[in-house]
Formats: structure tokens, C-alpha cells, sequence
């Protein structure tokens, strides 16, 4: 069944109690644990494990209800990692209350926590398992989870040992090269994407490598995107982010605009073109086109969920070669589009938007499931997306149509000066 929508999170101290709660009674009711057994009070004590590791709750989509699943994800070294060597996490303590099984709840807490440990760096994720545990090893297993018996302990049982590491992640630079600027800047081997202010991704700078001066080198980027009237942008977070970029970010008051996941996933599995599953529309009044490059009906589709000026949006999506599809329905209006760039073995995804009135009617999983047929047909061996790490919806889709992540960066955005009204 489809997974109900939940909204995973960091868990705060007001969670806590209820997490420890929730956590030893779903232990308690599948017979993992006796009531009075004192690893019970070690699952019920949520605080603890707010202290000395990281962890996240499924909540409804209101955030204004019960916790419903939680799990925790422990570094290396921590009271509460077992088995993690220095460059994994470790993910301990799953548990969806008993109420809400079979929603999906598990799948979602397990991606959330993936995503997680790719954002810290980690370079693996480790977790212990009983035998007994058959439906948590087949979520396990369709994640890419792999058993470690030469890892497997014991302490009053014996456990079994999983592993996961992150699949390649394309880079800043392939990512850009399928989303080009309109106008870059070299500054000290720093490229700086002009682009008006149209989407952070084409107008922002990439700072991939150090230099003798980074305030100088700072203020330069600033003064460019001054005379380009837009706000000054950095992508941080990739491993060649040049040393002390950030801190000095931080003293300038740059925020966080946008935390974004890039997932993957390989071709090998993808439909082939004109399979069923390649077209697989929900809806079989809509029909889907591919063109060399977008229309006014595909940009319309895709400016109604982006907002900004027609002809430098145009500049931005037309940037690099790629593929434009649309679906169209019976009356002949756009109401789903799609990008699909190749550049190297890689395509990338992007663009896809939906109309309001089509929704949920997998529109975007019918465009995803064409574009890959087509990619592969064209020789790309991998795909590649970015999505920002709060949009559920999008991360639901795409961790169901086999994506996982490889990568997480940020984007950080200068402040905006305020106006001086006087006194």
C-alpha cells in the first residue's frame, strides 16, 4: 500500500517523553523485551538519547498529533553506538507505535535517517538485527542494506549485523554542468553563477577551491552580485568547500536558505521506452510529449509552481542540452512537465511540476518512469535529482522509484541590508 504521509523531524524536549514511551512499548508488545527488563527502562529513557545522539520523529503532516515511529541515529564513539566504526553512524531503536503499522511509518524514519547520516558525512550506516525481526529485514533489504556476518555479536542474543553505504554522488561540478548560469565569474577559482536571482541552483557561487584570502575573496563575489541586483549565494557543504568559507559566512550573517538532498539511482532497473511501465499514467485521458526544447505551454506549467520572470527562467532551463516532457491532457493543456539533462553517464532530473488540479494521479512518477526509460536508451548508466529536505512529497516519490541519497549541501544567502526610515 502507499505510505501515509508523515512529517519526520528532529524530535524536541516536549517529544521526548513520549518517544521513550512509544519506543519500549512497541518493543514490549512485539515480544522483543519483557516489561521489567532493564533494557525496557533504556528504551523508555528518550532523554538520554537526546543528549548523546540525534533522534527523529514521524509526526502527522500538522506536526499537531502523536508521535507515531522514532529512531536514533548514534555516531561513532557515542553510549549508544554498538558497532560503529569511526566513519559510520549507527541507527538503533526503531519503533512505530503499534496503532500506526502498515502505513509506511518505517520506510519514511529509515529514508529520513539515511538522509541524515549522508548529511553528517558519514560514509556508512551500521544497525543490528534480530532473525526474528522478518518484516523489518525485508524493509532492510529493498534499501540496499547488506548482512555483515563477520560483524555479528552477542550479548544476550545473538545479532545480526547490516550495512549501507551511499551510492556515488554526481558533484557540484556534473550538477552544474547540467544547470548552468546564464553568465559565471572566476574569482580565485571560485565560479560565480549570475543569473538575475532566477533559482539558487543556477544563480549561485561554487567555492571548490581554498584561496590565500577568504574575506577578499567574499567581498568580490558580493560586489558581483550587487551589480547583478541579486543577493549573494554559496553552495556549502560539498568535501572541496573551500577551508574557512563557512565560518566567514557565519561573521557576515548569511543564513540557511535551503538544505538539499541529492539522490541517485542507477539505470539498470529502468523500464525501456514504450514499456508499460514507462507509460504508466493513472489518469488515460493524458498523453505525453518529448521535445529538444520547452514551449511556452511547458514553461507556463513549470513558472506556475516557480514564480519568476519568463525570459531569463527560459535562459536558466534552456541552459544545457536536454529533453522536455510534458504531459498533456484531453483538451490539449499542459498539466505535468518534466527536464531530463544528460551530461557524461549521468542524467539529471528536474522541473517537475505538476498542476494543482492533476495531482495525485501519478503524473510525476509516469514523467519520472519516461524520462529514465529515455535516458537509458540514450546510454546514461545513472540518474541524479535534487530536492530540498522538507518536501515530503517529492522525497516520497522518488525514494519509491528506487533514489537514494548520496549527497546533502546547503545554500547560504546573504542578508538582505534594511532600509534606514529614520527616526
Amino acid at each position: 500500500m502507499s505510505p501515509v504521509p508523515v512529517v519526520v523531524r528532529r524530535a524536541t524536549e516536549a517529544d521526548l517523553r513520549e518517544v521513550g514511551d512509544l519506543t519500549a512499548r512497541a518493543y514490549v508488545t512485539d515480544g522483543l523485551v519483557d516489561p521489567d527488563h532493564w533494557y525496557t527502562a533504556e528504551l523508555r529513557d528518550a532523554a538520554a538519547r537526546g543528549r548523546a545522539a540525534t533522534v527523529l520523529v514521524a509526526v502527522p503532516p500538522d506536526d499537531g498529533g502523536r508521535v507515531l515511529g522514532t529512531i536514533t541515529i548514534a555516531p561513532a564513539g557515542s553510549p549508544y553506538a554498538e558497532v560503529a566504526r569511526a566513519d559510520e553512524v549507527e541507527l538503533r531503536m526503531l519503533a512505530v507505535d503499534p496503532a500506526s503499522r502498515r502505513q509506511g511509518v518505517a520506510e519514511q524514519l529509515v529514508h529520513a535517517a539515511l538522509r541524515e547520516a549522508v548529511g553528517v558525512g558519514a560514509h556508512g550506516v551500521v544497525l543490528s538485527t534480530l532473525d526474528s525481526m522478518r518484516s523489518a529485514h525485508r524493509l532492510y533489504d529493498r534499501l540496499g542494506f547488506v548482512a555483515r556476518p563477520e560483524r555479528d555479536w552477542s550479548d544476550e542474543i545473538t545479532m545480526r549485523v547490516l550495512t549501507w553505504h551511499p551510492p556515488e554522488a554526481p558533484g557540484p561540478l556534473v550538477e552544474a554542468a547540467t544547470w548552468p548560469p546564464p553568465r559565471s565569474v572566476d574569482v580565485d577559482g571560485w565560479r560565480v553563477g549570475l543569473s538575475g536571482g532566477v533559482t539558487r541552483r543556477a544563480g549561485s557561487t561554487l567555492a571548490l577551491a581554498p584561496v590565500a584570502d577568504v574575506p577578499r575573496a567574499v567581498d568580490e563575489v558580493e560586489r558581483l552580485y550587487r551589480e547583478d541586483e541579486a543577493p549573494a549565494v554559496f553552495r556549502v557543504g560539498d568535501p572541496q568547500t573551500a577551508p574557512g568559507l563557512v565560518d566567514e559566512l557565519d561573521a557576515r550573517g548569511y543564513t540557511t536558505a535551503a538544505v538539499t538532498d541529492v539522490l541517485v539511482r542507477g539505470l539498470d532497473g529502468a523500464p525501456p521506452v514504450g514499456s508499460a511501465a514507462a507509460r504508466d499514467v493513472a489518469a488515460p485521458d493524458v498523453s505525453v510529449r518529448v521535445a529538444d526544447a520547452p514551449d511556452d505551454a511547458w514553461l507556463s506549467v513549470w513558472l506556475a509552481g516557480k514564480g519568476g520572470a519568463r525570459a531569463p527562467s527560459r535562459a536558466v532551463v534552456t541552459g544545457a542540452p536536454a529533453l522536455y516532457l510534458a504531459a498533456t491532457a484531453a483538451d490539449g493543456t499542459d498539466v505535468a512537465v518534466l527536464r531530463a539533462a544528460p551530461v557524461d553517464d549521468w542524467v539529471a532530473l528536474s522541473c517537475l511540476q505538476v498542476v494543482p488540479a492533476a495531482r495525485r494521479s501519478g503524473l510525476g512518477r509516469a514523467l519520472t518512469l519516461q524520462a529514465l526509460a529515455l535516458a537509458g536508451q540514450r546510454g546514461a548508466r545513472r540518474a541524479f535529482l535534487q530536492v530540498e529536505a522538507g518536501n515530503g512529497a517529492a522525497l516520497r516519490l522518488y525514494t519509491a522509484l528506487g533514489f537514494r541519497p548520496a549527497h546533502r549541501y546547503a545554500y547560504r544567502v546573504q542578508p538582505v541590508p534594511q532600509a534606514d526610515t529614520g527616526c
